[in-house]
């Protein structure tokens, strides 16, 4: 492997200006001691990450998502721990919308989510990706990306935003129709959710616009949000929702002194970062005074909310900041305090070549420690690069660490004192020429409408041609404008985001231009954000997080075969079958009566029957296994949301709309009304007519087959709540501290959570998740917060069974049948091919042009030659790849050419 050679373990003993800091005679027995526990914990707990390239960076109802997975161990080698990867669609109520299954192979797979309208509809969704062993850690280190979704067909667009600081909140909206003609007089209601306040009527003015009064004060609207309901006439009536974050204009400030503390008598570079309550940068200026009013520093943001300053701290005084910004709000906030005593690390990172590194420490602390051991140690990801070692004699240390000890990516250096106790510890990114080389080139610079190209991709290593797994996609940018700072992508993800925990703003920003300029807000950035992967404090203490899930290498169903009376069957025989793919599978139970089928190919929704084939024993008992699930948490993308898709996503969708006019495709007809009497729903009954006719979450009978309790299994399913206390919650809203519970109804009836015990699976028709109740009228009934209603089946009259009947309907002896979640099936992405003499019947007016995620280059040359056509439309087409080879290498490249 490419780590193990190049980033080898390097020991470098650190002079000073004068004489020999770190002393080749000092004792190397706890250096080694911190490196082998770092080694050995990094070695049975390795990390895996995943990142997914996209065909584009948005999407409408009715599209397909197309992806490529990328999982990756070590310093960005394909993984060979798991061989499958999952793919979670949430949606911006926290619901699970839907799961991917995927298979893995050399650390790559590929997928596609068809938006289909029943179960998609305008807003923001979050994309989550795993494999099972990184569901052992922090969810934080997920790939995680918002994706926001429009709709077309929509006869009300909306637009809006908030007044300024100085006068009373309000929101000014603006409503359209789908040919962007005002909606002028038209009669609105709207209500703050989340509060007491009751409905206000409305009407919007000549131009479509409506002007809100939000009751309360700003602050308090962050967690709200805002639902009006317009009456377009004939009985037709639209319902909008606006989270009000962005209503919120107070501001978060936060300090990070360099190392870690501010230290007396040390000059430090303290970092800031101001962000608004919707999660985005804000810019500010301000000053620093102690606690005699002395000003003592200048300061403002030099990118998104970020800077930095230096500042001279004295014993036994406190600093405080007062904050401007350009948008009229201000504010006074303190600094940490000044430590009496302490050491600790500073970097520069300005050189091409070297890391200049310097340890500082105070009187006091030279003092109390002088003569005694201090280690160094600097890790990218999970390997130790650099590592040294010192006998503190004096208050400054100097050295220059050369940047090709390191690989690309985050260096973590810490400082240790001899106890092994991490003392300071600095961020900093290393960028060096390492990538895997992707090129892209075009047989032309200009083409004609549905011509030919002819594209050929290059992957190499310095001047050496590479065998790389690459992904391409190609877009025409003239209809879907995006900003590229804003992108995820292989390089910022694997090499960034990744390894940092929270929220970082324009990611790409870092990669897509790099400059001296974007290198020093790099540098903030490493000052200001969180980096905890691992604790040397919980590795040194011989601390080992929990494993709960060992890394799969495929399907696998297990279980325990008991006999009647519930004792284990030893070296029972068990037998799986799928029956629609002619598979047969054996296994046979060890001591404990368990078993286990491994390597399992198992297409999604395939039934499966596992059956004792043991007849020792009469009426066997047989049980399986089942999956965990991962609970769905708040997203740390949601600052990435569109507050107004219409607007902000106006020439996709005006594209879009035009697509669907122009195809000889049928248009789906959603029939509001239901065809089926025989399948319940909340409709059904009066009381709960006032809730939106499609749910939020939708939990059909059959994920309830062979459940033994109904409560158990409803909590694990009803994804966007949560169950605590006997009560059901809104997870969002409990997470924020509102306690309001849901309102539970069995067949109409408002029952207690704990009822649903009492109910039998079997008897279940579906449950419906309304995690908002829009006209509130269930909300302010029961004064709940969320709606869970419970469709039991319908008793239909049927004359009295026979015995042969009844038998059928019993459960075989020894016999269980499930439908576990097996392998999604992926499409294909279709790609037209136009020949010269072919007369154009309808209009071509594709925004993804094509998307290929399985090519591979070749080893010898480095290179693949893929062909498609062009759309009708004229402008700039954009095309991206990205991938990684079998080394570790990963690569991006962008290019454009045009279409007359």
């Amino acid at each position: 492997m490419r780590f193990l050679t190049i980033y080898s373990l390097v020991f470098i003993f650190i002079t000073s200006f004068s004489k020999p800091g770190f002393s080749q005679q000092a004792d190397t027995v706890s250096l080694n001691s911190i490196i082998t526990k770092v080694q050995k914990f990094t070695a049975g707990y390795p990390a895996e990450k995943v990142h997914l390239h996209f065909d584009k960076p948005y999407y409408a109802v009715g599209d397909t998502i197309w992806f490529k997975a990328y999982i990756t161990s070590g310093l960005h080698q394909p993984t060979q721990l798991s061989k499958i990867v999952y793919v979670d669609v949430i949606s911006s109520q926290d619901s699970l919308v839907n799961t991917l299954k995927l298979p893995v192979s050399q650390g790559i797979a590929w997928g596609n989510i068809a938006l289909a309208a029943h179960n998609y509809k305008q807003g923001s969704y979050y994309i989550r990706a795993y494999t099972r062993w990184m569901m052992n850690f922090d969810p934080e280190y997920f790939f995680t990306r918002t994706i926001n979704v429009g709709n077309s067909e929509k006869k009300v667009s909306t637009h809006i935003s908030f007044n300024n600081l100085n006068s009373a909140p309000s929101a000014r909206i603006i409503y359209k129709d789908q040919d962007g003609k005002p909606y002028a007089n038209k009669p609105v209601t709207y209500q703050l959710n989340g509060s007491n306040a009751k409905a206000v009527k409305g009407t919007t003015d000549q131009n479509g616009v409506l002007i809100a009064g939000i009751p309360g004060t700003r602050t308090e609207l962050s967690r709200q949000s805002l639902t009006t309901t317009i009456d377009l006439g004939n009985k037709e009536i639209i319902t909008n929702t606006f989270p009000l974050i962005s209503a919120d204009k107070s501001i978060d400030l936060q300090f990070f002194p360099e190392g870690g503390e501010i230290i007396n008598g040390i000059p430090v570079k303290v970092a800031f970062k101001a962000l608004k309550t919707d999660g985005k940068g804000i810019d500010i200026k301000g000053t620093i005074t102690d606690n005699e009013g002395k000003v003592v520093s200048d300061f403002a943001s030099s990118h998104l909310g970020m800077g930095a300053f230096i500042l001279a701290p004295e014993a036994n005084k406190t600093y405080t900041a007062k904050i401007t910004s350009p948008a009229g709000y201000s504010g006074t906030y303190n600094l940490p305090e000044v430590k009496t005593s302490g050491i600790t690390l500073s970097v520069s990172n300005t050189s091409a070549d070297n890391l200049g590194l310097k340890i500082l420490c105070n009187n006091d602390f030279l003092a109390a420690n002088q003569g005694k051991n201090f280690y160094l140690v600097a890790r990218v990801g999970e390997t130790i690069c650099y590592a040294a070692q010192t006998l503190l004699q004096k208050q400054v240390y100097t050295a220059a660490i050369p940047k090709d000890k390191f690989p690309t990516g985050i260096v973590e250096i810490t400082l240790f004192a001899a106890n092994s106790e991490p003392l300071s510890e600095r961020l900093v990114f290393v960028r060096r020429k390492d990538a895997l080389d992707l090129s892209l080139k075009t047989d032309k610079t200009t083409y004609g409408r549905r011509q030919k190209v002819k594209l050929t991709v290059g992957a190499s290593n310095s001047t050496t041609p590479a065998e790389a797994h690459v992904s391409v996609s190609v877009i025409d940018e003239t209809k879907v404008p995006f900003d590229e700072n804003s992108e995820t992508t292989i390089l910022s993800n694997l090499l960034l985001t990744s390894d940092l925990k929270g929220y970082v703003e324009k990611p790409n920003y870092y990669f897509n231009r790099p400059t001296e300029k974007t290198d020093q807000h790099l540098d903030i950035l490493m000052l200001t954000q969180g980096y905890r992967r691992f604790l040397y404090k919980d590795i040194i203490a011989g601390k080992k997080p929990e494993v709960y899930f060992l890394p799969e290498q495929g399907i696998e169903i297990s279980g325990i075969l008991r006999t009647s009376n519930g004792m284990p069957i030893n070296k029972g025989n068990v037998k799986l079958k799928i029956a629609d793919k002619y598979f047969t599978a054996y296994a046979v139970t060890d001591g404990g009566g368990a078993f286990k089928f491994s390597n399992l190919v198992i297409p999604d929704s395939s039934e499966v029957i596992v059956s004792s084939m043991d007849y020792r024993y009469k009426n066997p008992m047989l049980t399986i296994d089942q999956n965990a699930f991962l609970p769905v948490v708040n997203s740390i993308k949601r600052p990435d949301e569109f507050l107004n898709i219409d607007s902000a996503m106006n020439p996709y969708l005006l594209n879009n709309k035009r697509k669907f006019k122009n195809s000889l495709m049928l248009k789906e007809v959603v029939i509001v009304g239901r065809s089926n009497t025989n399948a319940p729903s909340h409709a059904d009954y009066p009381a709960l007519t006032g809730l939106s006719p499609w749910p939020d979450h939708l939990i059909t009978k059959d994920r309830f087959a062979n459940c033994p309790s109904f409560l158990n299994c409803i909590t694990t399913l009803s994804m966007g709540t949560t169950y605590d206390n006997q009560q059901f919650y809104i997870t969002r809203d409990y997470n924020a501290g509102n306690r309001t519970p849901m309102q539970v109804f069995y067949n109409g009836m408002p029952v207690d959570a704990n009822y649903l015990a009492s109910i039998n699976s079997n008897d279940i028709e579906s449950v419906e998740v309304f995690l908002k109740d829009q006209l509130g009228l269930v909300n302010r009934s029961y004064n709940s917060n969320g709606v869970i209603v419970v469709n039991g089946k319908k008793i239909e009259k049927k004359t009295q069974m026979s015995m042969d009947e009844i038998r059928k309907l019993l459960p075989k002896s020894g016999e269980v049948k499930l439908m576990p979640q097996g392998y999604t099936v992926s499409r294909e992405f279709y790609s037209p091919k136009y020949a010269a003499t072919t007369a154009a019947m309808s209009n071509d007016l594709r925004t993804t042009i094509y998307w290929n995620p399985k090519i591979k280059t070749d080893k010898v040359s480095g290179a693949s030659v893929l062909e498609f056509y062009n759309s009708d439309s004229r402008g700039t087409y954009r095309v991206i790849v990205e991938g990684m080879d079998a080394e570790g290498h990963i690569g991006r490249s962008v290019y454009r050419y045009k279409v007359d």
